[in-house]
């Protein structure tokens, strides 16, 4: 078992995973929920990395947004693993609607753009959704896939990226609105432990090569001199 908290109440294991690069993240543009973009070359390489670091981990199971560069990402890891990979639509990433394929030097010049960096839960995206809908549809699926597991569960998410900040500012507590100060990477990995009664960030923004990390047991040492 990887993951238990310093309780010792065993947690289901999080492996929280933001897909390879692509080209409108290499350009530096939106690329919301459209269709038919795929990893560049970078971005096969992050996978294949991902696939390399995580090929001994006993993974239960792995679910992916089905947007391609998600599914992608995760079938290079379900080839390593000898799994397969679920699709999961709750995971998928934030609808921008009218900002979709945008280029984000121009969005930052918009009064738009205020709101989302300073106060992104009052921000809905023309056309789109909102922050606050955005981060309860993403909650909800992951609360979904955990009831779905053991607490001895190791569990891959192959998803975006602030849908994944979203999710760990959730459960970490914070107010929506700092969610942007975490990181997350493309082939990046943070480890998010839950149960029905607690949550645990392990480590974040891990990229390869990396080991999964050993938690605490949450038992006392042992007294020298005793058996």
């Amino acid at each position: 078992m990887l993951s238990s908290d310093p309780s010792n109440r065993p947690m289901t294991t999080f492996l929280l995973i933001r897909h390879g690069e692509n080209d409108y993240v290499k350009t530096g543009r939106m690329a919301g929920r459209a269709p038919g973009i795929h990893l560049n070359d970078k971005g096969r390489g992050e996978a294949a990395a991902l696939a390399e670091s995580l090929k001994g981990t006993p993974l239960t199971a792995i679910y992916a947004s089905p947007l391609e560069r998600a599914v992608e990402t995760a079938e290079a890891i379900a080839l390593a693993t000898g799994l397969k990979v679920e699709l999961a639509p709750g995971l998928m990433e934030t609808d921008v609607g009218e900002w979709h394929g945008a280029e984000l030097k121009k969005l930052r010049k918009l009064p738009e753009w205020k709101i989302v960096q300073g106060a992104p839960s009052r921000f809905r995206f023309p056309g789109g959704e909102s922050f606050v809908e955005q981060q309860t549809r993403l909650v909800t699926e992951v609360e979904r896939i955990l009831a779905r597991h053991k607490p001895e569960d190791i569990v891959a998410l192959v998803f975006h990226a602030d849908p994944i900040r979203t999710v760990l500012a959730y459960y970490l507590g914070m107010p929506l609105d700092t969610f942007q100060r975490l990181a997350c990477g493309t082939g990046s990995v943070s480890i998010l432990m839950l149960s029905a009664s607690g949550a645990m960030l392990y480590k974040m923004n891990m990229l390869h090569p990396f080991t999964l990390p050993k938690p605490p047991t949450g038992r006392k040492p042992r007294k020298k001199g005793r058996a």
